[in-house]
């Protein structure tokens, strides 16, 4: 298992890892490039394990390094070391020396235009011939691809929306021949690992165990508790918001004005817009009992509403606009939360390739009138550069269309341009409406000091709220 940048947006996270989850792992946990310096101390240690060496249950000797991308969005206290610096540190040096059967490098770096290609070049100089076979990850993409003759790589997706399965012909030690691969990208459900499996008994005692932990889970934590009844599906990319079947559609123009106003009566009356950043919902919401765990799959981040008062109607109107225009972050990123200006992929914002990715794959189905039909459904038609086909399931590809980065509620009726309203935001956005707020107004009209909670709710609770109110 290698580190990602989730585990260094905020350093407590990082220690909890180094802590209590690499031990865990007994010297499985890589982080080759990732150091923390832990409280009381001045020295900067590994997270995980730099790097491991075992053997496979047929004997053969691995040598496996954890890399991630150069990722600058990490915490104070952790560093994230650039790569090319990584492959000239003594120790990555001394851990070459003894030629394994096979090179594994397994990191959360994507296979294409990154550089997977400094590792293999570093260990190249060592070992001409050795084979090596690269696990990435991080641009949420299913993906494959041949480095070198003795160098393959695979990528599996997203959110565990695709399990990656390579093998790699070992052949003689010494060869120089091209390696024999094969690859299949899998959809993860009972019926994919059924249908893959050899054991009669598919279902073992230690997965029936994990079951029955999972189930507890729920409902120790009520997940499969409902909130209402969901009359329709509501789809985060599939259709562009303003549509009404969009799911960033229904929480800025129903499910805030509606859960806010109820939760915060003290200023129902007065005139108000919300403002959003769309990246603030995470995936579709299907029609159906819709449920705790439901609300927490579509909108799981713990971001509190704001309000800046006595803000000219005129000016709030004009707002969303020049939020879009900005340049400003909208995406997840706790860096850019903190105001760090550096890239958005250096952050850790893979949304720009996943979506080109993602509309690329849609705009070739459409090329090829390829639709749903009973025997073919909705799913991820891969393309790469790798030979033969790769999905393991064929689908027709889901429809897909971006959302602007903010989006902001209908203007109250019956107020004039010159009246004076409140602007409701997520924190998560709030230094970035000042912003654009003092540009479009040519002063210095507003400051955070202005700024005042709007009630005590946070985006992962307002559908269920909800779903209380309008789906009963």
């Amino acid at each position: 298992m290698a580190i990602g940048n989730h585990e260094l947006y905020i350093f407590n996270n990082t220690l909890d890892m180094h802590k209590n989850f690499a031990p865990k792992l007994k010297g499985r946990y890589l982080t080759s490039n990732v150091n923390i310096t832990v409280p009381g101390t001045t020295t900067s240690v590994p997270v995980g394990s730099r790097f491991a060496k075992f053997k496979t249950l047929l004997g053969r000797k691995v040598t496996a390094y954890g890399v991630l991308f150069d990722f600058t969005g990490n915490d104070e206290g952790t560093i994230v070391q650039p790569v090319a610096d990584m492959v000239k540190e003594q120790w990555f040096i001394d851990s070459l020396r003894e030629e394994p059967a096979f090179f594994l490098l397994a990191g959360h770096m994507p296979l294409q235009k990154d550089n997977w290609p400094v590792v293999i070049s570093a260990i190249r100089a060592v070992h001409k011939t050795t084979p090596i076979v690269v696990f990435g990850g991080h641009s949420h993409i299913r993906d494959c691809t041949v480095f070198e003759d003795r160098a393959v790589g695979i990528q599996a997706g997203r959110y565990m929306e695709t399990v990656g399965w390579m093998s790699v012909n070992l052949d003689k030690k010494g060869s120089t021949k091209p390696l024999q691969f094969s690859r299949r990208y899998l959809d993860p459900n009972r019926a994919t690992y059924k249908f893959h499996s050899t054991n009669l008994f598919f279902d073992t005692p230690l997965g029936s165990q994990i079951t029955k932990g999972m189930a507890a889970v729920a409902t120790k934590f009520n997940l499969s508790v409902p909130f209402g009844t969901a009359p329709q599906d509501f789809f985060l990319s599939r259709v562009a918001y303003p549509d009404p079947s969009s799911v960033v559609t229904l929480f800025i123009n129903d499910v805030l004005p509606t859960t806010l106003k109820a939760a915060f009566p003290e200023r129902a009356s007065i005139p108000s817009m919300v403002f959003a950043n769309s990246g603030s919902q995470r995936f579709d919401l299907f029609s159906g009992p819709f449920t705790v765990n439901d609300q927490f799959i579509v909108s799981p981040f713990d971001d509190k509403f704001l309000f800046l008062p006595n803000v000219p109607l005129g000016l709030a109107k004009k707002l969303v606009d020049g939020l879009n225009g900005s340049g400003l972050p909208s995406k997840r990123s706790l860096t850019a939360r903190r105001g760090a200006h550096v890239g958005a992929y250096e952050r850790g914002d893979v949304d720009a390739i996943f979506n080109a990715w993602t509309r690329d794959m849609y705009r070739r189905g459409e090329a090829l009138n390829v639709k749903p039909s009973q025997n073919l459904t909705l799913g991820y038609v891969t393309t790469d550069t790798c030979p033969g086909v790769g999905d393991d399931t064929i689908h027709a590809p889901a429809p897909f269309e971006e959302n602007p980065d903010f989006v902001a509620s209908p203007a109250p009726e019956g107020v004039s341009d010159d009246a004076t309203i409140d602007v409701i935001m997520l924190d998560f956005i709030e230094s970035s409406v000042i912003t654009v707020l003092n540009q479009l107004a040519g002063s210095t009209m507003f400051d955070q000091s202005m700024v005042q909670p709007y009630g005590s709710l946070a985006t992962n609770e307002v559908f269920g709220r909800f779903a209380q109110i309008a789906w009963n």
